[in-house]
């Protein structure tokens, strides 16, 4: 799994036309899933996402969680993350994960940050045309990939 993190002050969503929700101060959470990828990946990241010191504390430094501040998740499914970009200039998407099970484990994702979070997080609509508007806030954009991370451990 892939995710592309945004610290945000704010972040909304629209999918197919229709308003899926906003959050204020929080993280705008690009998530992607591969081939291979299963539970322990997702239950690796929702708890490295909600524990991401990232938000400024009464010093100024980057010490806080989104936990710390009571912050809000917008989490969009995002297949292209996936992106093969080394021949020709069309983007080739095979390490992706099929639609019906990356589906299955992005709604797990979900469910287990709500789970671990306490509030359910905003997301779009799986495999949805969405519209998704994010005021970065430093700007703080970082990615978490579980195949570079978890070989780490």
């Amino acid at each position: 799994m892939k995710l592309v993190i945004q610290r945000v002050s704010g972040a909304s969503v629209v999918s197919d036309g229709v308003f899926g929700g906003e959050i204020g101060k929080g993280f705008a959470v690009f998530c992607g899933v591969a081939q291979g990828d299963s539970e322990a990946q997702a239950d690796f990241l929702a708890s490295k996402l909600l524990n991401l010191r990232v938000f400024e504390d009464e010093n100024g430094k980057m010490n806080r969680s989104v936990i710390d501040i009571d912050g809000e998740l917008l989490i969009i499914s995002n297949f292209t993350l996936f992106a093969d970009c080394s021949h020709g200039n069309r983007p080739y998407f095979a390490a992706a994960m099929e639609p019906q099970e990356a589906n299955r484990l992005y709604s797990y994702f979900v469910d287990k940050l709500e789970s671990l979070f306490g509030k359910r997080p905003v997301t779009g609509v799986f495999a949805a045309d969405m519209q998704v508007k994010v005021e970065n806030d430093g700007p703080v954009t970082i990615i978490m990939d579980t195949e570079e991370i978890m070989k780490k451990k």
